[in-house]
């Protein structure tokens, strides 16, 4: 057997014989790493009957005079199989170190164990141990199984099934999160399909947060749009419809409040606690939605074309949609855009016949006092499970290279990620 690069049509070819992969072990991906400075190939293991037995997107990052390597979600491979691992990786290894490229880092797709949302294991890895084991064998390192997103790609992801009816899908989603996805669209939160040319949006909602640029998305928008695989999505508040709504509530309470007047007046509700409570629950309401309407006036006033609110960048990868990026403006988090855009997209794509929703990366559930964990709950809420991989792995395939890397202070804090 025997090292080889591969055509893009032939890796595309063989990757679609995998089950099991990413929507970063793909042509596309590849492409749109190439326009962010990476250089990128497709290795093959070739066997003796001039068949692929396993493959590996390859990006290879250029630092100063060092090069590193990175196979994002790891190999095409069968990683139960000791023999074909074994094999390929040391050819891999030859091949890299040939090149001068010091090492590389895998964060393969390897379930470890998948989570409810109570943080309950409903499946474990049998096959997890074995495989752990043969890849230190093998020379990887074990960059440790970290709890929130230092990993390469990240460690814990929630993927939904979708593969129930659409109203299943809504019943199954947290109560809380349902009463949120209505008032969102009755407050008038609209969603939208968008294209290259609003990525924008995306953009400004995520600066703060996501270290690639706006060129980056519009890379990768361009790149998958070539095979039908990516659409963009984004919530706007109609704020005409925001106001009106808004008008229709305070003209309700304000009903409300003066019949309750009527009766105070009447000495009706004088000793009845309950009807006392109401009033004052009610009066609370009627103060709280006079600010929303002041609100919503200065929100057509400035904003009579609407309000971008959250945005979406789906990948679709054979029969799983992939959440690439999304965001929202925090300024208008009350209004539960998100909410709305997320099951709206669950809705979408379940009529369409995808099986899954990969709503991207969590963080681990059992860690205490987790900083993330408004975003774990903000996913398992929509009924995701969670997905536990190996994390990262990293394989030196050039001694000399590696030993000077290591003993070069600066390169290695720039390394470190």
């Amino acid at each position: 057997m025997y090292i080889k690069e591969l055509t893009n049509n032939e890796f595309r070819v063989f990757s679609n014989r995998f089950n099991l992969k990413s929507i970063y072990q793909t042509v596309e991906y590849a492409l749109s790493m190439q326009a962010q400075k990476f250089d990128s190939l497709f290795l093959g293991l070739v066997d003796n009957s001039n068949q692929i037995v396993a493959a590996s997107l390859i990006l290879i990052e250029h630092l100063s005079k060092f090069k590193y390597a990175y196979a994002p979600r790891g190999f095409l491979i069968d990683y139960s199989n000791f023999n074909l691992l074994s094999i390929f990786t040391k050819e891999l290894k030859t091949y890299l170190g040939k090149k001068n490229v010091m090492a590389i880092k895998i964060s393969p797709l390897v379930i470890r164990s998948i989570y409810d949302k109570k943080n309950n294991i409903l499946t474990k890895n049998s096959y997890f141990g074995n495989i752990f084991n043969n890849l230190q064998k093998l020379g990887y390192a074990h960059l440790g199984y970290n709890h929130y997103f230092e990993a390469l790609k990240p460690r814990h992801e929630a993927i939904i099934d979708l593969n129930i009816p659409y109203y299943m899908l809504f019943k199954n989603i947290r109560k809380q999160f349902r009463t949120k996805i209505r008032t969102a669209e009755q407050k008038g939160v609209k969603i939208y399909k968008g294209d290259i040319e609003n990525l924008e949006y995306l953009y400004l909602q995520t600066k703060n947060k996501y270290p690639r640029d706006l060129q980056y998305f519009k890379d990768c928008y361009r790149y998958f749009s070539k095979s039908n695989k990516v659409e963009f999505f984004y919530s706007k508040l109609d704020t005409k419809d925001h106001l009106k709504n808004v008008q229709d509530k305070y003209h309700e309470y304000e009903k409300k409040s003066m019949d309750f007047s009527q009766m105070v007046s009447n000495n009706q509700i004088a000793n009845n606690h309950r009807l006392l409570s109401e009033k004052i629950e009610l009066d609370q309401q009627f103060e709280a939605y006079k600010k929303i309407l002041v609100q919503a006036t200065n929100y057509l006033r400035k904003y009579p074309e609407g309000i971008v609110t959250a945005s979406c960048l789906v990948i679709q990868n054979n029969d799983e949609v992939f959440i690439l990026m999304d965001g929202y403006d925090a300024k208008f988090k009350s209004l539960n855009s998100k909410h709305l855009l997320i099951w709206k997209l669950m809705e979408r794509y379940s009529k369409l016949g995808f099986q899954k929703f990969n709503l991207g990366g969590i963080s681990s559930l059992t860690v205490q006092d987790n900083p993330y964990r408004g975003l774990n709950e903000f996913k398992l809420g929509f009924n995701a499970l969670a997905y536990e991989y190996i994390g990262d792995l990293e394989l030196v395939t050039n001694n000399t290279l590696y030993f000077m890397y290591q003993n070069t202070a600066p390169l290695r804090n720039i390394l470190k990620r």
